[in-house]
């Protein structure tokens, strides 16, 4: 669930009440994408929404380690996104408390962007480090993933794929996934 406020991204898409909308429709993982100034402002919103895992952006708040509490205090799972430009010391501190590492593929804030390729050595180096540190960390990818790209994040060491435009743009969405859940095995 990509959550954009119009400050951090231009984009304004949906808040706490979609979110609750949606958990009272279904039991599936909901993942809360918070790409927006001031995340800790909305994260008892969202976990009282019922989401099960809120990634928050490295960019957004000079307090990474204390909204990553919070979040965990709720009993819900905490990730962190890193946008193509931000270093991997970002998390250097926090890597205990991580659930889930989010690397971004394109700049956020709107769908349909071309995957950069200069995140590939990041996705290894992210991956190396989660197997050297035996940690229980997904390690998620998104922007410009389609095709041609899956199978280069994937070999890089990506453990999910965020497919929006590919899928939802495409009327062969539905081979789409069938085709990147076989490159996955």
């Amino acid at each position: 669930l990509d959550v954009m406020d119009g400050h951090f991204v231009p984009a304004i898409t949906v808040g706490p009440p979609v979110a609750a909308s949606i958990r009272k429709q279904t039991s599936l993982f909901i993942d809360a994408h918070l790409m927006v100034d001031k995340p800790e402002q909305q994260i008892e919103q969202f976990a009282g929404a019922g989401v099960n895992l809120i990634t928050i952006q490295a960019e957004a708040t000079a307090h990474l380690d204390r909204i990553l509490r919070e979040i965990k205090s709720f009993g819900i799972k905490a990730g962190v996104a890193l946008n193509p430009a931000t270093p991997i010391c970002s998390l250097e501190y926090i890597w205990p408390l991580l659930d889930l590492v989010l690397v971004m593929s394109v700049n956020p804030g709107a769908g349909g962007q071309k995957f950069i390729p200069a995140v590939l050595p990041k996705i290894k180096a992210i991956a190396r480090e989660i197997r050297m540190r035996e940690a229980d960390i997904e390690l998620q990818v998104d922007g410009g993933i389609n095709r041609e790209t899956a199978l280069s994040v994937i070999d890089a060491g990506a453990t999910v794929l965020v497919a929006g435009s590919a899928i939802f743009c495409d009327s062969e969405g539905m081979a789409l996934i069938r085709s990147m859940k076989d490159l996955a095995l």
